[in-house]
């Protein structure tokens, strides 16, 4: 901090002090004070004036200087609030509190983004593991196609094949489908159209999707869907896509799935409800966090757990609700709730449900 730097900061003030040194010297002449005097009096004030600017300058130039010193040796220069050097001045202290909250909110941010970090990274990872099974599948049948050399194969064994690839490819789709939509899952504002949307349309689209897959694990599927709601049949599509191959996984024989919408006085729900193993009383609560399998997980076939905590996720960006109810042993029901707005009055939501 140069001295002429610190004279311009004070100006206001050095300009004060004329203005009064003016006003006293004019005030003292017009009573009778000789002008020697008045002469002698400003000398003091100026002598007084200066030892007080060249004493605030070093004390702040050393204060600045400590700080610099302080910001050039730290590694994370972030925490400058939390080692400034203790000052008597009340505008350091208010600064020096006002560095350490905005600091303290940087840092937040920071861990709030390593661990979107971390997690992307730990879902990814689990993700590669699971996308190699039905890869592996698959070429393990061409191998066996391949080694069998001209061999013949009869329709049945044909057929046998192609959907098996189907089904393992399928699963594919599904995995990568989950991938992208959790990494889209951040912006989800930026691929959303909300628009009446016919919900049986968008279950006739999963269950025809998953066609393959509901014949091989021997499902009968009954669907009562008669209402619309207003929302995005996409994302909608793949969050009714990912309680589907849930509840598929963990089946009983024989296999029964009721999907079916019903009309509430301020929303609409799609629930889809299975006669599968269940879900304990003690894991319900933690079914939706990230990475929980549960003891069905464990025992079953390969799970991440994310499943689930991305339905969640993406309900919440949406503005859906999403619940589940479940006995251990005798099924699982989840629903979704699409809401009528707020902002649509009585009269209006009477006639919206009635139009549906």
């Amino acid at each position: 901090m140069k001295f002429g730097d610190y004279l311009k900061d004070k100006g206001l003030l050095l300009l004060l002090h004329l203005v009064c040194a003016s006003v006293m010297t004019l005030f003292l002449r017009m009573t009778g004070y000789a002008a020697a005097n008045c002469l002698l009096i400003l000398c003091f004030w100026g002598i007084i004036l200066f030892f007080w600017l060249v004493s605030s300058y070093l004390q702040r130039g050393k204060y600045f200087r400590e700080a610099q010193q302080i910001l050039e040796k730290m590694d994370q220069r972030y925490l400058l609030g939390e080692l400034l050097p203790d000052s008597f001045r009340l505008e350091d202290r208010l600064y020096r509190e006002m560095i350490r909250k905005s600091n303290k909110s940087v840092i937040e941010r920071i861990r709030r983004l390593e661990d979107e970090q971390k997690a992307y990274r730990e879902y990814m990872e689990s993700w590669v593991h699971e996308i190699k099974a039905p890869i592996t599948g698959i070429s393990l049948l061409c191998d066996n196609r391949r080694k069998s050399g001209g061999k013949e194969h009869s329709p049945e064994e044909t057929g046998k094949d192609f959907r098996t690839i189907s089904l393992e490819n399928q699963r594919i789709e599904n995995y990568v489908d989950m991938v992208l939509y959790y990494a889209r899952s951040e912006a989800v504002y930026q691929d959303y159209q909300i628009r009446k949307t016919n919900l049986k349309d968008v279950v006739l689209e999963v269950l025809d999707r998953n066609r393959l897959l509901l014949i091989q694990s021997q499902v009968q599927v009954e669907m009562d869907c008669k209402d619309s709601a207003y929302t995005d049949g996409k994302w909608i599509a793949f969050i009714f896509n990912q309680l589907l191959l849930n509840s598929i996984k963990y089946r009983r024989e024989p296999s029964y799935f009721t999907i079916a919408t019903r009309r509430e006085e301020n929303s609409v729900i799609l629930s889809l409800r299975d006669n599968g193993i269940g879900i304990s009383g003690e894991e319900l609560s933690r079914i939706f966090e990230k990475g929980f399998t549960g003891s069905n997980g464990r025992k079953g076939e390969r799970s991440t757990g994310m499943g689930l905590y991305l339905c969640r996720k993406l309900c919440d960006k949406l503005g859906i609700g999403i619940a589940v109810s479940s006995e251990y042993g005798k099924g699982t029901e989840m629903q979704l709730e699409f809401p009528v707005s707020n902002y649509i009055s009585r009269g209006q939501t009477e006639e919206y449900l009635t139009k549906m």
